[in-house]
């Protein structure tokens, strides 16, 4: 149990949290929610989390059948899930994806703003910034990596379940959270985080590599 927990909760609970970035999204939830009560916030944090695990655990499921349907082998999932995930690596190591993030928050606000929008669960909260390409990618990619261990899939979805309830709690505590954490140590542990995401993806590729060319 203690083996399967290190090489498939693990990588996977890494992985996600990188790519989900619940303390990236905090500031762009507490922006978004700027005026709303205390029970308001609670109530679009829990929908939002919610339907952001719908959404992946449809993907976890189903994501096999949906890439046999189409022709696409699990190798060659590896290989470009793995580049996707070493591009938010590169991006967070370099902070090109914290501008982005800035740039893209002030977008959906200007937006929210122009349409009136009071609940801002189902977009832009779970969908793209909890359940976007990055974690739709990365939760087939990881079930993949643990086709042949149902205990190990159990441990990916167990990961998943994990980051999204952090990500909960983060949203719950927004304010001061992005008050705390302060610009310093946020780009360090970004950088730090990214660096760790890229070298489980050059793994994924050199994997999907393998078993495209050496393997069967």
């Amino acid at each position: 149990m203690q083996e399967i927990f290190l090489t498939a909760f693990v990588p996977a609970f890494v992985t996600f949290f990188v790519v989900v970035d619940p303390v990236g999204i905090a500031p762009v939830f507490a922006a978004l929610t700027e005026g709303s009560t205390a029970a308001q916030r609670r109530f679009m944090a829990l929908k939002g989390t919610l339907i952001a695990a719908l959404v992946l655990a449809f993907f976890a499921l189903v994501g096999k059948p949906f890439l046999n349907a189409l022709g696409i082998t699990l190798d060659a999932l590896r290989v470009a899930g793995g580049f996707m995930l070493f591009m938010i690596g590169y991006e967070m190591v370099f902070e090109k994806r914290t501008k982005r993030r800035e740039e893209s928050a002030e977008h959906i606000q200007e937006e929210a703003v122009a349409h009136d929008e009071d609940d801002i669960s189902v977009f832009p909260i779970a969908v793209p910034m909890l359940a976007g390409p990055g974690a739709i990618a990365a939760v087939m990619l990881q079930m993949s990596q643990n086709a042949d261990s149902s205990v190990g899939q159990g441990m990916v979805a167990l990961a998943m379940a994990v980051v999204l309830v952090l990500t909960f709690l983060i949203f719950l505590a927004a304010a001061r959270v992005t008050a705390f954490m302060g610009p310093t140590f946020s780009q360090v542990f970004s950088r730090v985080l990214g660096l760790v995401v890229a070298s489980f993806a050059v793994q994924y590729m050199l994997d999907g590599l393998y078993g495209t060319f050496f393997k069967g």
